[in-house]
């Protein structure tokens, strides 16, 4: 018998909003068969929603490089689609700036403090 996840697990492996995807994917569970083929020879619905969105936070925090914890303090509860990312990277507004610089500092002294267990 082969293992099954529920779409909620499937989604997020693929990296997509569940509730944008069609009504079968979200209700019927997936085997990791039928995982491997969706990742191997994604359908055109797939491939729409990772290049067009909307994105669930994780994806949209890796675009707009800043943390998950970013994107919640700046206030952004909706998920976006890539052309609201695209606007936010071509004009970043003041939050967005310091969000990125806050997640630079983390990634740098979580490097160093890495680097200091080796020496």
């Amino acid at each position: 018998m082969s293992q099954t996840l529920k779409p909620s697990t499937a989604a997020q492996k693929l990296g997509i909003l569940l509730t944008a995807a069609p009504e079968d994917f979200q209700n019927t569970p997936i085997t990791r068969a039928q995982l491997d083929a969706l990742r191997a020879d994604p359908p055109a619905w797939l491939i729409d929603l990772r290049r067009n969105g909307p994105f669930p936070r994780e994806v949209t925090a890796a675009k707009l490089g800043i943390s998950h914890s970013g994107l919640r303090r700046s206030g952004v509860t909706e998920p976006l689609n890539a052309d609201q990312v695209g606007e936010l990277l071509t004009d970043p507004p003041e939050w967005l700036v310091h969000e990125r610089q806050v997640h630079r500092n983390v990634i740098a002294e979580n490097a160093r403090l890495k680097e200091r267990q080796k020496g």
